[in-house]
């Protein structure tokens, strides 16, 4: 409540009291001072009446000087001797900030978004010590992000930055405490690098990547050469296991209808497939005989 408000009250009070007591003195002095002796202790309870939320807590000042913490809920002050300097929210708050065009160290322009959650542990410190705490808050974290981004590389920021989020909420939890404030978490939303180095950086990463594609897939030859190597020093000196080999994948491509398996003739006459490949090219040809003679049965 207001000085204005307070003010607004009497000269209601006053109006209403007046007339009734000029009306009752002409009749009864007696009681005409009866009323105007309620009026005045009714106008006394209504302004020093005060009502704070659960989560809040008003600092009181008598005299201009501080005597206390009042509330939550109903409590009462002097009327024109105590007054409300301000009701403190003792919940959980949250400030954006912001650090628009920071170089980091290794010079590169930087904007890094964040979010801090502080809450106020002792009100007496809060309202004594800072005299605007809110701005105060929101000055030195913006101020901490900066010198935070200045000691750390583009690549730091960008990898680790719970690691970044923490050494700042410890930052700022240290030079708040002495104002009764503490900041229980800090965390990046965003970090926006200029689009020329971010194209930079998705190239390099895409030319990474092609490289250690080609590196894999020449290491994978490499084992299949070795392979190779070792399955050539068995069938060397196993000759009837090559043959076996062979026919297999012969085979395994005569599985497949309308496929043409072309083989060298050198294979051919050492391993025989020749008169393997006539040997099965026949047993095909019959079976399809006796498939169709099936079906005109």
């Amino acid at each position: 409540m207001t000085k204005k408000h307070v003010a607004l009250i009497i000269l209601l009070l006053v109006k209403i009291a007046s007339p009734l007591a000029f009306y009752f003195a002409l009749i009864n002095a007696e009681q005409a001072t009866s009323i105007f002796c309620s009026a005045l202790i009714i106008s006394f309870l209504i302004l020093s009446i005060r009502i704070s939320d659960q989560w809040e807590k008003a600092v009181v000042l008598r005299l201009g000087k501080y005597v206390g913490l009042k509330g939550p809920g109903l409590f009462f002050l002097i009327p024109f001797v105590d007054r409300v300097d301000q009701f403190v929210d003792q919940r959980i708050r949250v400030t954006d900030i912001s650090a628009d065009q920071t170089l980091s160290k290794d010079t590169v322009p930087v904007n890094v978004d964040a979010v801090i959650y502080w809450t106020v542990w002792d009100v007496e410190k809060a309202a004594l010590e800072v005299e605007n705490y809110r701005d105060a808050i929101a000055f030195i974290a913006q101020t901490s992000l900066r010198d935070t981004i200045g000691t750390h590389e583009l690549s730091d920021l960008l990898q680790n930055r719970e690691k970044i989020a923490q050494d700042l909420q410890e930052n700022l939890d240290k030079n708040t405490n002495p104002w009764g404030i503490t900041v229980q978490t800090v965390g990046i939303k965003d970090i926006i690098i200029p689009p020329a180095l971010s194209d930079a950086m998705s190239k390099q990463a895409q030319a990474e990547r092609e490289r250690q594609a080609r590196v894999t897939l020449s290491t994978a030859e490499l084992e299949i050469a070795e392979k190779f190597e070792e399955a050539s020093l068995r069938y060397k000196n196993n000759p009837v296991a090559l043959q076996l080999r062979g026919m297999n994948m012969l085979f395994e491509g005569l599985k497949e209808k309308g496929s043409l398996i072309i083989v060298p003739s050198s294979a051919l006459d050492s391993m025989n497939l020749g008169a393997i490949g006539g040997i099965t090219g026949l047993a095909q040809h019959a079976q399809k005989n006796n498939e169709q003679n099936s079906k005109t049965e």
